[in-house]
Order: C-alpha cells, then sequence, then structure tokens
C-alpha cells in the first residue's frame, strides 16, 4: 500500500490530469456549438467562443446525472483497490488527451466522449482483464447512441431545413440570411448550454473515481460541490481558447452553409443533446453536431455535401475507442511497471511532453480567428498522413534539442484548412 503522502500525490496529479482532459474537451468541441454561427457570419469568432465558453459554465451546474453514469456505469468498482483504481483513472485520462490533441491537430472533429471512454476501458483491461469493465454500460450507453446519434441528428436537421426552405422560399436570399443570422445566436447558445450539462459531466465523473478510490468519498455519494465548480471552469477556459482546427472542418470543410441551415442543424443538436443529458447518456456532441450539419446539407436543394471529408471523419470516430484504449493500456503499464509515485510521475511529464509537441507542429500551420472562414482548399488529412504525423510528434519528444534533425521532406506539414 502507498504511503499516506504518496497516495495523496497521485490523487493531486490524477485530479489535475482531469481537468487538463475537460480543458482539451473544451477547445475541441467549441466547434459542436460555434462552428455554423462563425462560417455564416452571424457571430464574430472570438464573440462566438466567449459566449460559448460562459453558456458551457453555465451548464455545467444544471445537471449531473452524466457524471453517475461515468462515475458507476464504466469501470467495475467492485473488488478494485485504490491504488489500483487511481492508476486505472489517470492512465485513461491520458489516453483521451492524448487523443483529443492529436486530432485538434489534424482539424479531426472526433469525440471526446470516446476518447475518455477508450483510455478508461483501455486501462481497466489490462489491470483488471474483462471483469473490470461493465459491458452492459458501455453498450447501452456509449455504443448504441454513438450509432444512433449522428442519423437521428442528421435526419432531424435534414427535414428541419427542407421545412425551412419551404417556408422561406419566396423571400430574397439577403433576407433570410438576415433573419436567421439572429436565430443562429440563439440557437448555437442553446447548443453551447447543452455541451456544459453533457461533456463537463463527464470529467465530474472520472474526479469521483478518483476520490472514491482515495478513500475520500464513497460510491453513493454525492459528488462534492468543489468538483462541479473546478470541471465547470475548466471547459470555459477551453471553450474561450477556441479550437480553431476542427472549427474549421466543420465550419467550412463538410458543407457550404447558409444560416437558416445553420439554424436547423444547431436547434437538432441542442434538442438531442439536452435530452441524453435529461437521460444520464454520455452522448458525443461531436458526432450529434455533425450529423446536423451533413443533414442540413442533405436538407437544403441544390447544397454541396462534401462526403470525402465526412468519410475521413467517420474513419476517425471508428477508430477513437481502440486507438485512445491502446494509450490508456501502454501508459497502465507503465505507470505499473515503474512503480508507485514515480511511474505516475514518469507517465505524465510524457504527457506534458507528447502535448507540447504537438502544439509546437501546429504552429507551422496555425488556424486562428483571423483565418478560420478562408475558403476550403480541400485540404484534410487522410489517414496516412495521420500515421506521418503521428511518426513527427513522437520524433520530437525522442529528440527535443534537435529540431534541425527533422528534414522537411520527412513529415507534410498539417494543412492550413485544418
Amino acid at each position: 500500500m502507498m504511503d499516506n503522502v504518496a497516495e495523496l500525490l497521485i490523487l493531486t496529479l490524477v485530479i489535475i490530469t482531469a481537468l487538463a482532459f475537460d480543458f482539451t474537451n473544451g477547445f475541441h468541441d467549441t466547434g459542436n456549438a460555434m462552428a455554423t454561427s462563425i462560417a455564416t457570419g452571424a457571430l464574430k469568432p472570438r464573440t462566438a467562443v466567449a459566449l460559448s465558453a460562459v453558456l458551457n459554465l453555465v451548464g455545467a451546474f444544471l445537471s449531473v446525472a452524466v457524471a453517475a453514469t461515468v462515475a458507476k456505469g464504466i469501470v467495475n468498482l467492485d473488488g478494485v483497490s485504490g491504488d489500483a483504481l487511481l492508476t486505472i483513472v489517470f492512465a485513461g485520462l491520458v489516453g483521451g488527451i492524448l487523443w483529443n490533441v492529436f486530432t485538434w491537430l489534424l482539424g479531426l472533429p472526433s469525440s471526446s466522449s470516446h476518447a475518455l471512454f477508450g483510455g478508461l476501458i483501455g486501462a481497466a483491461l489490462i489491470a483488471l482483464g474483462t471483469s473490470g469493465v461493465v459491458w452492459g454500460g458501455v453498450v447501452a450507453k456509449i455504443l448504441l447512441p454513438a450509432l444512433l446519434a449522428p442519423v437521428v441528428a442528421g435526419l432531424v436537421a435534414a427535414v428541419g431545413t427542407w421545412v425551412v426552405h419551404r417556408i422561406v422560399r419566396g423571400v430574397p436570399e439577403k433576407a433570410q440570411e438576415r433573419g436567421f443570422r439572429w436565430g443562429q445566436v440563439g440557437s448555437a447558445s442553446l447548443v453551447s448550454l447543452a455541451h456544459g450539462t453533457n461533456d463537463a459531466q463527464k470529467t465530474m465523473g472520472v474526479i469521483f473515481l478518483a476520490l472514491v478510490a482515495h478513500g475520500t468519498v464513497t460510491a453513493d455519494d454525492h459528488i462534492p460541490f468543489w468538483v462541479i465548480a473546478a470541471c465547470a471552469v475548466a471547459i470555459a477556459l477551453g471553450t474561450y481558447l477556441g479550437g480553431w482546427r476542427v472549427i474549421r472542418t466543420l465550419g467550412k470543410g463538410l458543407v457550404e452553409i447558409s444560416s437558416p441551415q445553420g439554424m436547423a442543424a444547431e436547434t437538432s443538436s441542442a434538442a438531442i443533446i439536452l435530452t441524453s443529458s435529461s437521460l444520464g447518456l454520455p452522448l458525443s456532441t461531436t458526432h450529434v453536431a455533425t450529423g446536423s450539419i451533413l443533414g442540413s446539407g442533405v436538407g437544403r436543394p441544390g447544397a454541396e455535401v462534401r462526403w470525402g471529408v465526412a468519410g475521413r471523419m467517420g474513419v476517425a470516430w471508428l477508430i477513437t475507442l481502440p486507438a485512445s484504449g491502446l494509450v490508456g493500456a501502454a501508459c497502465w503499464f507503465l505507470a505499473h511497471a515503474v512503480g508507485g509515485a514515480t511511474g505516475i510521475l514518469v507517465v505524465f511529464a510524457l504527457l506534458v511532453a507528447g502535448c507540447f509537441a504537438m502544439w509546437r507542429r501546429s504552429r507551422k500551420e496555425p488556424v486562428n480567428p483571423d483565418n478560420v472562414n478562408d475558403e476550403w482548399d480541400g485540404g484534410q488529412p487522410s489517414l496516412g498522413d495521420a500515421v506521418d504525423e503521428a511518426m513527427a510528434v513522437v520524433t520530437s519528444i525522442e529528440a527535443p534539442a534537435r529540431p534541425d534533425a527533422r528534414p522537411e521532406a520527412a513529415s507534410p506539414a498539417v494543412p492550413a484548412a485544418v
């Protein structure tokens, strides 16, 4: 058994890492609410992310149903010692963060929720075997919503867009744009509020798991208020940072979107996310938002839908759970092999190094509020590009002191479009 000081150190690192995940969730998912409003000009980019941050903060206080699902419905707590559970939670968080930052680097709107769950499942499997995962909860509360959410969101948005265009077909296009931009502000705000009620809760659940492992609370206790407040602030700060690379892909890469489409997409997203939050389902807001945007393109006569971009995003969705699971399993193995607080510190150092390396590479082709609405040039990384990018990042972690040792031809720059 770890001594008290070491155990407290590990608990502190787990909580810090959980809040870091919440922060990445914020900037990775900003586009779910605000990409279409930014693309149509309904909101200026910086105004959009500031508004979204405030509403995410408020939404995080409205419900804890999803947090309870994460805390009690994914990892089997029966017979797991506090030391083992802390390491599992930590390794799962590292897997989720690294996948979030990597897909942000590529401008791919993958699911932060699935990155977190994949990391936790991978760490639990290698640590405890198949009995360490609540498989019924995984199927009912992760896999089925993942399959149904984008389809339902797309159908609702397609019907909504078609109805809207039928109603206003005699109205001049410029007048439509002016009127629906105000509607977009309201619908985008509702998505941001809904995002706070769903995604911030996931980190609350993870921190609650860590507190249970440490013995600070029991599995039947309520989530402490300080956990709710800390997670609300973390996701709001991440949202305010703005995940411009992902915002660009959602706003310009899938569909050339108009204000009526944007309002229909956002309204359908908000309705589905709020419904799932009330039922305690940890839904992927990325899947919902993407399905809604695609549906709005299908529902608008003559709209261009870039199915190639959508297909590459679909591949990223499919590999999110296994990829983050492998990282979570590897992190647990390394932390366990080194042992104790030292093992946790080693993995934490690798996490910091990996995130820094990916941030540094993103500076080669920055996407920011000034160029997020530039015309889409077709640039979108393929799976091969993603592998090349991952290898380049690993190389930069192994040899940070020799940036000149990486010739430009060895790894293609991330396209400006992401």
